[in-house]
C-alpha cells in the first residue's frame, strides 16, 4: 500500500495545517518522535528499548487518557499521536513529569502511521476518543472513522486485539457501531451496542468536560475475533473522511 501512495504523509499533514497558521514550538521531550525519524515499518526494539505489547491513542489531545492508561498497563507500550503540535508538547509535558517510559508521542495523522508504519497483527489495542464529529449531516463524509478506516485497523490489530472508540455525538456512535457489525473479524465485547460508561476506562479531560454537564458519553468495545481469517485489503479510499480538524479541536 505505502508504494501506491508516497505522498500520503506530506498530504495529510499539509491538509492539517494548510487553512491556519500557528508557531510550531519545538519539543525536546524524549519521549517525542519526528516523523522524520520513523523507522517505517516500525522498529519497537529501537523506539521502546523492549519487544513490548504495543496500543495506539489515535487524537491524545494533551495527553490525559494515555497518561493514566499507560500507568494501568505498565506490560503494554503506547504510541500516542495526534496532528497538533500544541497537543504533544502538552502530552510529553505531562508523560515526563510522571516519569512514563512506556509511551512515545508522535505528531501524525492516523492514515500515515496506519499504512506506512504499522504491519499487520501490530497493535494489541487501539483507542479512538471522542474525534471530530463533524456534527453538520452534509459534512458527516469527513469523520475519520468509516469502513474503510476499520477495515484497514482491524488488520493492523494482532488477534483478539481491542478496538475502543467513544463520542458525546450519539449518531456517530450509532453510525461506527453499524459499520463495526458489518465487518467481518470485529466481535462486540459489550450486552449492548454501546453503552455509557466502560468501568476502568480513564476519562479524557474533555470527556470530564462533558460529564460534568450531565451529558452522556458513549463507547464502543470491539475485539478482533482470531478464528476469522481476514482477506487482503484492495480497492479502499484511505482519503475519503478527512479533512482539517476545526481550531480548538475536540482531542484532549
Amino acid at each position: 500500500m505505502t508504494d501506491t501512495k508516497p505522498c500520503l504523509a506530506a498530504e495529510y499533514l499539509n491538509a492539517a495545517v494548510r487553512p491556519r497558521t500557528q508557531r510550531v514550538i519545538p519539543i525536546v521531550s524524549p519521549l517525542f518522535v519526528p516523523t522524520e525519524q520513523l523507522a517505517r515499518p516500525l522498529d519497537r526494539l529501537a523506539l521502546f528499548g523492549r519487544l513490548a505489547p504495543l496500543a495506539l491513542e489515535i487524537g491524545c489531545g494533551t495527553g490525559h487518557f494515555v497518561l493514566q492508561r499507560a500507568r494501568q498497563q505498565p506490560e503494554l507500550d503506547f504510541l500516542a499521536i495526534d496532528i497538533y503540535n500544541k497537543g504533544c508538547l502538552k502530552t510529553c509535558s505531562k508523560l515526563d513529569a510522571a516519569g512514563l517510559t512506556n509511551v512515545r508521542v508522535l505528531r501524525m495523522e492516523a492514515r500515515e502511521l496506519l499504512v506506512e508504519a504499522l504491519p499487520d497483527d501490530s497493535l494489541q489495542a487501539i483507542y479512538i476518543n471522542c474525534p471530530d464529529p463533524w456534527p453538520k449531516k452534509r459534512h458527516r463524509e469527513r469523520r475519520l472513522v468509516n469502513r474503510d478506516f476499520l477495515e484497514l485497523a482491524l488488520r493492523r490489530l494482532h488477534p483478539a486485539g481491542e478496538l475502543f472508540f467513544s463520542s458525546d455525538q450519539r449518531d456517530y456512535v450509532e453510525q461506527v457501531a453499524e459499520v463495526l457489525a458489518d465487518v467481518p473479524g470485529f466481535r462486540n465485547q459489550l450486552a449492548a451496542p454501546f453503552v455509557e460508561s466502560l468501568p476502568g476506562y480513564p476519562l479524557s479531560k474533555y470527556m470530564r468536560r462533558f460529564l460534568d454537564q450531565g451529558l452522556p458519553v458513549h463507547f464502543l468495545h470491539h475485539r478482533r475475533d482470531p478464528a476469522i481469517s481476514l482477506p487482503a485489503l484492495s480497492g479502499l479510499d484511505l482519503r475519503r473522511g478527512y479533512r482539517a480538524r476545526r481550531p480548538g479541536g475536540r482531542h484532549e
